[in-house]
């Protein structure tokens, strides 16, 4: 819904472009015509006054020509008018007129002069109008073909992400282009992404349970003419590998499909850290480690206390079996005001280097993995934790060993790649 209203700004703002850009052009073509109008009229101006003068000199010389003792009457009738403009003859009682004559028989040259600069200056306000129309269309055209030669490059998967920017009224289409094709582009790339997962897990699936069913058939052969309990052992441990791996896969799918029930309560650390210790108390005397759980204050998590152990007991159980004889799996808690902290951490020979960057990927089993795992353990805390408003990573501490950091943020404090 803020999409469809943000795009709807966005649409009020490109066309409010155009229109503030016409108005600019319509100011600058009427100034400019004031300026051409004031000029035309200042010239026509002067050439009226030139026309005059030549008109009245032209009668004036006729006048003495056929009377020259008239001269000084002319003389004096100029000199009058001169003096006192004032007392010209009306326009009713001009005796020009009176003989029948026009303003047009005496000013022929004038009126075709000013209709000539009325049609040049028509013509001038035209051109003016038209050659910025022209060339903003020109632009625009320009840009449209650009626009589109790009999405075309794009669809035949020939351009990329990043094309030139401009500062105009397609500054906001063009940026839209922009969030879309690289929209479309992660989108493409995570699909890739997914279909090529999927495509591994699904190999990875395979083996894990090919491995199973080909031992469950070689004791099945091997026990059908003498039965015996280590062949029904060795068939109920492969089954319990299948069940195991059937239902880390189930857990995943819904980890995956966001429809894993979660009950985020206020759980306290110490409690999830003993709980998880007790479960694997047995397997923790078998390998001869130890865990350490220091005694801490309340330490309250927004977490699901069954799940949340879960993943607490799968990093556990990988610190263990790295760890040799005699050594130890040590629990720490740390709570600041953005998140609260606990560590895992074992006295073993701790991860290799090439193993750190895929420690938490589905299947992947590293350099010194035990016999038996199906490399899922990791990969489902991972899940379970991060689907809890949490983060876990694995390091190597100066110290010596493995170490497994996990964070649960407050609301609103969740920091990704924190």
């Amino acid at each position: 819904m803020n999409k469809r209203k943000k795009q709807g700004s966005c649409s009020k703002t490109r066309s409010a472009f155009p229109a503030q850009n016409l108005i600019i052009l319509t100011g600058i073509v009427l100034s400019v015509s004031l300026a051409a109008a004031s000029f035309t009229a200042f010239l026509l101006t002067g050439y009226y006054n030139r026309m005059q003068i030549r008109t009245l000199g032209s009668i004036c010389q006729g006048i003495l020509e056929n009377q020259p003792d008239a001269e000084g009457a002319v003389l004096s009738a100029l000199r009058e008018y001169q003096e006192r403009p004032d007392t010209m003859t009306d326009e009713n009682e001009n005796i020009i007129l009176a003989y029948g004559y026009r303003q047009a028989d005496f000013l022929r040259p004038a009126q075709k002069y000013g209709t000539c600069s009325a049609a040049a200056g028509f013509l001038a306000g035209g051109l003016v109008f038209l050659l910025p129309y022209s060339l903003r269309r020109g632009k625009e055209k320009e840009r449209i073909h650009a626009l589109t030669d790009y999405l075309e490059q794009v669809h035949t998967g020939d351009g990329g992400v990043l094309f030139p920017a401009a500062e105009d009224e397609f500054s906001q289409l063009q940026d839209e282009i922009y969030k879309t094709v690289t929209e479309l582009h992660q989108t493409r790339d995570a699909a890739w992404k997914a279909k090529n997962l999927y495509a591994e897990n699904l190999d990875h699936i395979a083996h894990q349970i090919k491995t199973p069913i080909t031992s469950l058939s070689l004791s099945a052969q091997m026990m059908l003419p003498n039965p015996s309990p280590k062949h029904l052992e060795r068939i109920r441990l492969q089954l319990s590998r299948l069940t195991h791996l059937a239902d880390a896969l189930l857990l995943l799918s819904r980890i995956d499909a966001g429809v894993l029930p979660l009950e985020r309560t206020k759980t306290d650390v110490f409690t999830v850290l003993m709980l998880a210790a007790d479960q694997l108390q047995e397997l923790f005397l078998k390998a001869g480690v130890s865990v350490r759980i220091p005694e801490m204050e309340e330490t309250v998590i927004c977490a699901d206390l069954e799940w949340t152990m879960e993943a607490v007991i799968n990093l556990m159980k990988n610190c263990m079996e790295h760890t040799p004889p005699g050594g130890s799996v040590c629990c720490s808690c740390e709570q600041t005001p953005l998140y609260t902290q606990i560590r895992i951490q074992d006295n073993g020979t701790g991860f290799a280097e090439e193993d750190l960057p895929h420690i938490f990927e589905r299947f992947y089993r590293g350099k010194n993995a035990k016999d038996g795992g199906i490399g899922i353990g990791l990969a489902l805390a991972k899940a379970i934790i991060e689907s809890q408003n949490g983060t876990v990573t694995a390091e190597n501490p100066a110290a010596g060993g493995a170490c497994f950091e996990i964070r649960f943020y407050t609301q609103g404090n969740y920091l990704e790649n924190d």
